[in-house]
């Protein structure tokens, strides 16, 4: 390690997922089942309205909290939904900026942070770097939450319950009664509870139930980036208590600064745009890849949204790592799990694909049972 850099930079190393998206760009004719975004186009209005942004010269810095015409339609959106006027709104660079922000405005050196394994990559490394602490609670072989284990890993030093449903990696939606409990016992321990709700448009068996409407001290976040394939125009946002939305945006003003300008202007009539035939054909896709994986012998437990499945290995196989390296010399792109837990028994694939490519993909996973 370099002596002049931070202890923190120690906390991780480059994501798993970069390195197979890297290695990925070298191979001829990839069967990429392993990328983490949408794989249709963004929607034309919407990229026009960004054009028409850039053209109209909205390229300075926007209010730190977002431009007001979007921020006003989302707050109207959180409204009709949630019934809770008192909830306070800001327009982040994308989902990670809008958890960056929550960690920093919320954890302190010595603070817990209560995961569920197996949990997004970035959630340890962020809670790492604000100096709390991340305690995964382990939800194998289902990845369904057991409110008992999470009572019982809340300690004096818990400050904030990270909630992800629809899972990345497992695809699990979370029912109402985890949600209804794990809103209850945050309300009941005086703890942060915060909902990651990126993949709440693909929810193919029931509507997304936010731990928001049992408790409205629960901070929300999501984004364009999945819902409207804009991944690269970091546009997310925030709701939730004032106070936190208000320590969120002073933090803004010193990191990002705001959400891309003109970008904010194309994530506006982004909200004018259906993306239920998107969503249809992710669920069209997960049944195919579902039945093909369980026809072949994997088990894997039914994923209600996201576009992933977590298969666990077959027999015969040492762990995730060895089965991948396997797939990857058949050029099957997928991701081992210990990417995204401290168990290195099942991986991650993704159906953000072509229904050929995920026919491809299948046939190389019969080949490796």
């Amino acid at each position: 390690m370099h002596p002049w850099l931070a202890k923190r930079t120690e906390l991780f190393d480059s994501s798993g997922i970069r390195k197979v998206f890297d290695l990925a760009a070298k191979l001829e004719n990839p069967i990429n089942l392993s990328i983490g975004q949408p794989d249709f186009p963004a929607p034309d209005s919407v990229k026009q309205a960004a054009i028409d942004a850039i053209n109209g010269d909205k390229n300075g810095y926007s209010l730190t909290q977002g431009i007001a015409p979007l921020r006003e339609a989302l707050e109207s959106q959180v409204r009709d939904e949630f019934g809770q006027p008192q909830r306070k709104l800001i327009v982040t660079s994308g989902t990670s900026g809008a958890l960056s922000l929550a960690l920093l405005s919320l954890v302190d050196p010595g603070d817990e942070v209560i995961g569920f394994d197996p949990y997004f990559v970035m959630y340890p490394a962020l809670t790492g770097m604000s100096g709390g602490t991340f305690v995964p609670i382990d939800t194998y072989p289902d990845f369904r939450i057991d409110l008992a284990k999470v009572e019982a890993a809340i300690t004096d030093r818990t400050k904030l319950i990270l909630l992800n449903s629809p899972s990345n990696p497992s695809g699990v939606v979370a029912t109402e009664a985890e949600v209804r409990g794990l809103a209850e016992l945050a309300a009941k321990h005086d703890v942060a509870l915060l909902s990651d709700e990126i993949y709440r448009p693909f929810c193919y068996d029931a509507p997304l139930v936010s731990p928001a409407r049992f408790n409205d001290q629960t901070l929300v976040v999501d984004a364009f980036s999945k819902s409207h394939a804009l991944t690269g125009w970091r546009v997310g946002w925030a709701h939730g208590p004032a106070p936190i939305i208000e320590k969120m945006t002073m933090l803004q003003q010193y990191t990002f600064v705001c959400a891309p300008h003109p970008l904010q202007w194309g994530a506006l009539e982004a909200m004018n745009v259906s993306i239920q035939p998107y969503a249809d054909k992710y669920r069209e896709r997960r049944d195919h890849l579902v039945a093909g994986l369980r026809d072949a012998g994997y088990t894997v437990p039914q994923p209600g949204g996201a576009f992933y499945a977590f298969p666990q290995v077959p027999a015969g196989y040492a762990n995730a790592t060895e089965f991948v390296a396997q797939a990857i010399e058949r050029e099957l792109l997928i991701i081992p799990g210990n990417i995204f837990s401290k168990h290195d028994s099942h991986f991650r694939i993704s159906y953000a694909a072509s229904m050929e490519t995920i026919d491809r993909g299948l046939a190389v996973l019969h080949e490796l049972v």
